[in-house]
C-alpha cells in the first residue's frame, strides 16, 4: 500500500497535516503537496461544489427575466412584486435620461456663453479688462500735521 492510499484511508485531515509539516521542513515540497491535492481531487468537495454551483447558474439563467435596462433578474415568484419592481426601475431609467439631458443642456448653454464671451472680446478688439476699484478720498495735507495724539485714559 502506498502513501498516498494510506492518507486517503486516515482522511482529509492526514493530507492537511502533512502539507503543513512539509510546508514547515522546506516550503517548496508543501507547494507540491498543495499542487497534487488540487489537481487529484484529494479534497472531493471543491470539484462537487464547483458542478453544483455551475448547475444552480445554469438554472438562474433560464429562470430570468430581462429588465429594461438590460439587466436580468430573477423572478421572485410573487406577480405584483414583479410589476412594481419592472415599474420602478423603467421610471428609474427615465429620470436618469432626463436627468442626462439636463446635464448636457446645461453644459451647452455654458460652452455657448464662454463663446459668445470670447467673440465679444475678440471683436472689441481689446482685451477684457477688470473694472478699477472706487478712487479713495484725497489724503489730508502734509503741512496740516498728523492731528490730535489718541489720549489714553484717565
Amino acid at each position: 500500500m502506498g502513501v498516498a492510499a494510506k492518507l486517503d484511508d486516515l482522511g482529509k485531515g492526514a493530507w492537511i497535516a502533512v502539507m503543513v509539516l512539509a510546508f514547515v521542513i522546506f516550503w517548496p515540497a508543501g507547494l507540491a503537496i498543495l499542487a497534487y491535492l488540487i489537481w487529484s481531487g484529494r479534497m472531493g468537495c471543491w470539484k462537487r461544489a464547483k458542478w453544483q454551483d455551475m448547475g444552480r447558474a445554469r438554472g438562474r439563467w433560464h429562470n430570468t427575466e430581462r429588465g429594461s435596462g438590460g439587466f436580468r433578474y430573477e423572478s421572485s415568484g410573487n406577480t405584483a412584486f414583479d410589476e412594481y419592481r419592472a415599474e420602478t426601475l423603467r421610471r428609474l431609467e427615465e429620470e436618469q435620461e432626463e436627468f442626462l439631458s439636463f446635464l448636457d443642456r446645461l453644459r451647452q448653454a455654458k460652452d455657448k456663453a464662454e463663446f459668445d464671451q470670447f467673440m465679444a472680446e475678440r471683436r472689441g478688439g481689446r482685451p477684457r479688462q477688470e473694472p478699477e476699484p472706487p478712487e479713495s478720498p484725497a489724503p489730508e495735507s502734509p503741512a496740516a500735521g498728523p492731528g490730535p495724539a489718541p489720549q489714553m485714559g484717565s
